[in-house]
């Protein structure tokens, strides 16, 4: 396989797993209003992600600086034609970080109530954000000879790419509510497993439609094959979690994203950057790759370090695969 290919299914991989990973951490944090009744409950729900949120969020910075290294001019193109839109995500992104370590702080509730806001608002904005930027890219966006992006902000604000960013919005929460479910007991398990109920049944009608509008303008064999494996993972975790099996839900869940996203890398492939004005002006993986040497001493770089990475994430969620209680939480406050 040519290097220039590999990497681009690297990089797809790589937002697969930041997806998948902070995808449930922006579920959590936005399912703050949702199933934290009282302080105690909203504990019980930032602690579900506590020892792994910041360990999932670095995905998103090992799969720029894949972007950066292996597709330079994709990362140049992106990163400035979309620089208010990822900011947006920076932003929010802080904010939420800020918010984990800074809420427990003071015993005031009103302290705590601003911290929670922040929680779900730099939880909610990512979430949609990525879908409304990853649907543009499928899409494609005016650009000038040069590759540079000739819109703006409001012209990545068009029905298709704000359906791809309600998309991730609904799977997300989706997938942070069965996680909370898989994590906690009692009560506020039962309460998650009615809302992932609720919220799964819309996310497939919303989810199907942005599917099928992509198949139709952008569609390849691969895509609708992948977007098949999404669509009946999607539906199987929600028949899951309505019988109480956790794992099984949550699992297919991350199956559900994971073949999504892919299923866009699909549609997008060969390009990594469609001009929507002139096709001749387009970002492809040939005109948008590193030399071959550079790509060379990456995959070697990635085949010692990706196990290891992969290795240790897993021994994290081993660690703290326990359920999170409110007893537990009554218990460390005494």
């Amino acid at each position: 396989m040519d290097l220039a290919v590999l990497w681009f299914w690297i990089v797809a991989f790589l937002f697969v797993g930041y997806f998948v990973l902070d995808g449930f951490d922006f579920g959590v944090g936005m399912s703050l209003p949702f199933l934290g009744k009282d302080d105690t409950d909203r504990r019980v729900l930032i602690n579900t992600i506590g020892p792994v949120w910041d360990l999932n969020e670095t995905w998103v910075i090992v799969a720029g600086a894949a972007l950066f290294a292996a597709f330079p001019e994709w990362y140049a193109t992106l990163f400035s034609g979309f620089y208010l839109a990822l900011l947006l995500i920076l932003l929010a992104l802080i904010a939420r970080g800020v918010s984990f370590e800074y809420r427990h702080q003071r015993p005031e509730d009103a302290w705590k109530r601003r911290f929670d806001w922040m929680i779900i608002v730099g939880s909610a904005v990512p979430a949609l954000l990525w879908g409304v930027a990853f649907a543009n890219i499928v899409q494609g966006v005016p650009l000038d000879a040069d590759h540079n992006y000739t819109g703006t902000l409001f012209d990545l604000l068009n029905p298709y790419a704000l359906l791809g960013g309600l998309t991730t919005l609904l799977l997300f929460f989706t997938h942070g509510v069965v996680f909370v479910a898989l994590k906690t007991d009692g009560d506020i398990r039962q309460r998650a497993r009615r809302l992932a109920t609720r919220a799964g049944a819309i996310t497939i009608v919303v989810a199907a439609s942005f599917l099928v509008w992509t198949g139709f303008a952008h569609g390849t064999a691969w895509f609708w094959g992948l977007a098949a494996v999404a669509a009946l993972a999607l539906v199987g975790s929600w028949l899951a979690n309505g019988r109480g099996a956790e794992r099984v839900a949550f699992t297919l869940m991350a199956v559900t994203i994971g073949a999504a996203v892919f299923a866009l890398f699909a549609a997008l492939f060969p390009d990594v950057m469609p001009a929507s004005n002139d096709p001749a002006n387009s970002l492809t993986i040939e005109n948008a790759s590193s030399t071959p040497y550079t790509l060379t001493v990456m995959s070697w770089t990635a085949l010692i370090f990706l196990p290891l990475i992969l290795a240790y994430q897993g021994w994290t969620y081993w660690v703290f695969r326990k359920r999170v209680t409110r007893q537990t939480i009554d218990a460390a406050a005494h």
